[in-house]
């Protein structure tokens, strides 16, 4: 395997917030509570990526943040989980985008959360037809 020769940067996201949208939805799919959701309340701040920047070069293309990538590290060994299953848990649970601070882009043209009708249809005609 040969390793890339473009390096990475840091581009620090401490602080951030997580967006409303997300807290919310977090918590109404999830009203006990999962153990990404305690994580991000209970040791939010206990690592940022100011804490790696000695490990970045000061020029490059922007890399992971090693906040999330810890967050997600923490998430996996306390859930056992592999790591194709931590993976599929980042793209896909709302709690572990909450717990990462995960900005989303929106799921439609113009920051809609709803589909215009016509994009509905086509992609209803594209799975009948499969």
């Amino acid at each position: 395997m040969q390793l890339s020769r473009c390096p990475l940067s840091l581009r620090p996201r401490s602080g951030e917030h997580v967006p409303t949208l997300t807290a919310q939805i977090a918590r109404a799919s999830n009203p006990g509570g999962t153990t990404a959701i305690w994580v991000r309340d209970r040791l939010d701040g206990l690592w940022r990526d100011e804490d790696f920047a000695d490990w970045y070069p000061r020029d490059g293309r922007p890399g992971l943040s090693p906040a999330q990538v810890a967050t997600v590290c923490v998430l996996q060994f306390v859930l056992g989980l592999s790591d194709r299953q931590a993976a599929e848990a980042v793209r896909c649970r709302i709690d572990f985008k909450y717990a990462m601070v995960r900005h989303e882009a929106p799921l439609f043209p113009g920051g809609s959360e709803r589909p215009p009708p016509l994009v509905c249809r086509s992609r209803l005609a594209k799975l009948r037809a499969a």
